[in-house]
């Protein structure tokens, strides 16, 4: 019989073998494509979250002292002979860090009368240790201030003979706006519990926290989260009332022509959630209103600060105010933030780290010209 031809024992075991070694082969490059493309991914992400968080503070950061009067905004404190505060301190957004505004520099953090449009915060947000042990410096916290220039609240005046219905109450608990001047509510300017209301005239200016919204009535009362509303104690004569006319040098109940505009309050730190301590998030919180994540995964926060104070050289990358200048003389903010993947990359069982460093000019400071 004619022989049928075919693959010998020792030929099919040649081709298994170079089969197996091309599938490993296959296999190898197949995962370790999956594993850089995850290593991408991660970085990628990361890459958006510093971006987007860096964005958001460079919005913010632009805007800052946009329509606050130079110099800052008053809050109405009883003073000792050195010019300092001895009355309730003010309290400072996030309500879970426990802060209060410092003050005009590093060498008296309690003589605080002036509330500027940009606060600095070294060091007062949390340290953030990840979860293979790399613990980072103390992070910083930073409070901006600018108008809400969407709110039409000051196209008229709250008072006077151009709104005859509008009054502003002797106590200085309230404000009623004409509505024939300006509309509150849905169907005119949106007023709500928690915004800050700057009030101002020619005798000066004021920032209250709106306590409730009764049609056309906004009220200021005692006990806000801030400690700006109703200032009480030796006090009395401060907040709204600061504003009045005065007879005999006291202020007599009655008010110039008077008017409001709602002011922003921002503040940018670092936080941990309580569910998921390895996912540190970047949060801006907006007045004492519930924080808001607006990124992930940071470690690090920090700002310092350049000042024209008029020496040469002029202090700068600051992390502090020094104690011959004070908050209205920053001219620059340097942001630094760090942040980490989300998870450790496939085959090294590590974290990929980087940052991201910008300088923001604050142009709606008081300008200084560094050219003459």
């Amino acid at each position: 019989m004619k022989k049928q031809s075919g693959f010998t024992l020792v030929e099919l075991i040649v081709a298994t073998g170079v089969t197996a070694v091309l599938l490993s082969a296959a296999v190898l490059s197949f995962r370790d494509s999956t594993k850089a493309n995850s290593t991408v991914t991660q970085k990628s992400d990361m890459s958006d979250n510093m971006r987007s968080g860096l964005n958001l503070i460079t919005q913010d950061l632009i805007q800052t002292a946009t329509g606050i009067p130079t110099g800052g905004i008053s809050i109405p404190n009883t003073v000792n002979a050195s010019g300092c505060n001895v009355g309730k301190p003010v309290n400072r957004p996030p309500a879970s860090l426990s802060l209060t505004f410092q003050g005009p520099n590093s060498a008296n953090p309690g003589c605080n009368v002036i509330l500027p449009a940009i606060e600095p915060g070294n060091s007062l947000g949390p340290t953030i240790t990840s979860p293979d042990g790399t613990k980072g410096p103390a992070t910083d916290v930073l409070s901006i201030m600018y108008v809400d220039n969407t709110l039409a609240l000051d196209a008229k005046q709250i008072n006077g003979a151009g709104c005859p219905a509008g009054a502003i109450a002797a106590n200085g608990n309230t404000i009623t706006f004409d509505p024939g001047c300006v509309t509150i509510g849905l169907a005119g300017i949106p007023v709500n519990v928690g915004d800050l209301i700057m009030i101002y005239n020619n005798n000066g200016n004021c920032l209250q926290e709106v306590s409730a919204v009764s049609g056309q009535t906004l009220t200021f009362n005692a006990g806000d989260p801030y400690n700006l509303n109703m200032r009480t104690g030796t006090e009395s004569a401060g907040t709204i009332k600061q504003l009045q006319n005065l007879t005999g040098g006291v202020p007599n109940g009655t008010y110039p022509v008077t008017s409001a505009t709602r002011i922003w309050m921002v503040t940018y730190y670092l936080a941990v959630p309580a569910n998921d301590s390895a996912q540190p998030e970047l949060m801006r919180a907006l007045n004492f209103n519930a924080p808001q994540a607006v990124a992930e995964v940071f470690e690090n926060l920090q700002f310092t600060f350049n000042f024209d104070d008029g020496s040469s050289p002029a202090p700068v990358n600051q992390t502090v105010v020094p104690v011959t200048d004070n908050e209205n003389q920053i001219r620059s903010v340097n942001v630094y933030l760090g942040a980490r993947t989300t998870s450790t990359t496939a085959g090294s069982g590590q974290y990929v780290r980087t940052n991201l460093a910008t300088q923001v000019a604050l142009r709606s400071m008081a300008y200084f010209n560094t050219y003459k």
